[in-house]
């Protein structure tokens, strides 16, 4: 599974901005995953896992941090990110 369209949500977005101002050196981090994100999907590193329940997907940044995604056709759609704790 490969080549993903990435779809930021404005919440995600905002989530973003208010992570990194916390703290800077998320920045890269988050990058780093997106770009990984669009290209394979598969990769280990994301540890990507269905969420019960609903069509809801997660995948890790740092041991802590989230990103909530979910999937239409060939388009991933970030909805949220956050501390294992927000998002879940």
């Amino acid at each position: 599974m490969s080549g993903y369209e990435l779809v930021l949500s404005a919440v995600f977005q905002k989530q973003t901005k208010k992570l990194v101002k916390k703290n800077p050196q998320l920045r890269t981090k988050i990058a780093k995953t997106l770009k990984l994100l669009s290209a394979d999907i598969s990769r280990p590193s994301l540890r990507l896992h269905k969420l019960a329940g609903e069509n809801n997907w997660s995948v890790s940044v740092t041991g802590d941090i989230r990103i909530i995604i979910h999937f239409s056709g060939d388009k991933v759609f970030c909805t949220r990110i956050g501390t294992h704790n927000e998002v879940y």
